[in-house]
């Protein structure tokens, strides 16, 4: 009689991290998975309200949880990676490209639960994250810059209103928001019709002559069209308004960050801009910069500095190499090999603001 093979004894996993949770974040609902010797329910469903994720919290406190990781899609993961790292809990936030399940049934449930265990084998690595500080200074230049995106759409209603009327001022100054720009439109609003009159209130930097000035003030002055210039315009001044206020916040935060020296900064090396730069924050931001970092960067734009510090900060000792912070970047080549041929090299899709 033929003898039946015998079975070979399965292997165990390597536990690198037993006391490992995954977390599945949607916008209402959070699935949670913790090993099944921690609890009699090793997968539970938790709300988002701010009283259920402290409740979260407590729970993987009771099933002696230490490191927890977490998939999540837009900002949804923000809340609960606050509220466990404040409660002492390692929290890691992984992409979820490199989180894919495997194939068949798709749920909430399984998607956590293939979290733990790939966190619990030690198969996941967790998003960069600068410290709190940075982050609260990340959020304020993020929300300049959605301010100044915001009244540029305004910029090109008033343009649009402009051309309507055929009035043709922003095509014969650089910047309908200067100085000039700004005068001939609040002198058009309050109902001056004079082209003398109103090319008279050019700067006498502006190169274009009076004549030509005067010509494209000639136009077809329509209520319509002048009510969408007014709130455009009006618009346009209240976002300013918020932009200085949100420059008071960044020179509050900035000010908070220790120094690496207090050395006045050294005076910029080059030919200089005689012109700032456009949407530069209206105080000494370059100071700052220089106390905080030890070093002065003037060979980059000030604005593009103070980017990369709000989105990295100041220690950069998470990147090993400048490969690692070039991938991380979305830089380097995405190489696809398979039998020593190559499949794709092109960059990774990546939407980084420093990059």
């Amino acid at each position: 009689m033929s003898r039946r093979p015998k079975k070979k004894a399965q292997s165990q996993p390597v536990i690198i991290q037993p006391d490992s949770a995954g977390i599945d974040i949607g916008a209402t609902e959070l699935f949670v998975a913790v090993p099944p010797d921690r609890a009699e329910e090793s997968v539970r469903c938790f709300g988002a309200f701010t009283e259920e994720l402290h409740a979260l919290a407590d729970w993987l406190a009771q099933c002696r949880i230490k490191s927890v990781v977490m998939e999540s899609t837009g900002v949804y993961w923000i809340p609960v990676f606050q509220i466990l790292e404040t409660r002492g809990f390692e929290v890691r936030l992984v992409n979820a490209r490199q989180v894919k399940n495997v194939p068949g049934r798709k749920s909430d449930v399984l998607d956590c639960q293939w979290l733990q265990y790939l966190h619990t084998v030690g198969l996941l690595r967790g998003s960069f994250r600068p410290p709190d500080q940075v982050c609260a200074l990340r959020a304020y230049l993020r929300h300049r810059d959605m301010l100044i995106k915001s009244a540029a759409r305004h910029v090109q209603h008033m343009q649009k209103a402009l051309t309507q009327m055929n009035l043709h001022l922003h095509h014969v100054i650089s910047e309908l928001t200067g100085v000039t720009g700004l005068a001939i439109l609040d002198a058009i609003l309050k109902g001056e019709r004079d082209p003398g009159t109103l090319a008279a209130l050019r700067d006498r930097r502006i190169k274009v002559g009076e004549v030509t000035m005067m010509k494209a003030l000639v136009g077809d002055h329509r209520p319509e069209h002048l009510f969408t210039l007014r709130q455009a315009l009006a618009i346009y001044r209240h976002y300013q308004t918020q932009v200085q206020d949100c420059d008071r916040e960044i020179e509050r935060q900035l000010r908070a960050f220790d120094g690496k020296t207090r050395e006045p900064a050294p005076a910029p090396v080059g030919r200089q801009r005689k012109k700032p730069e456009r949407n530069q924050p209206q105080f000494d931001l370059r100071t700052h910069l220089h106390r905080i970092l030890g070093v002065d960067l003037t060979g980059l734009s000030t604005i593009n500095v103070h980017t990369l510090f709000s989105e990295v900060g100041g220690d950069l000792s998470k990147f090993p190499l400048s490969k690692h912070f070039a991938s991380w970047l979305g830089l380097c080549p995405d190489q696809r090999i398979c039998g020593g041929k190559v499949l794709s090299a092109h960059t990774r899709s990546v939407k980084s603001r420093p990059a």
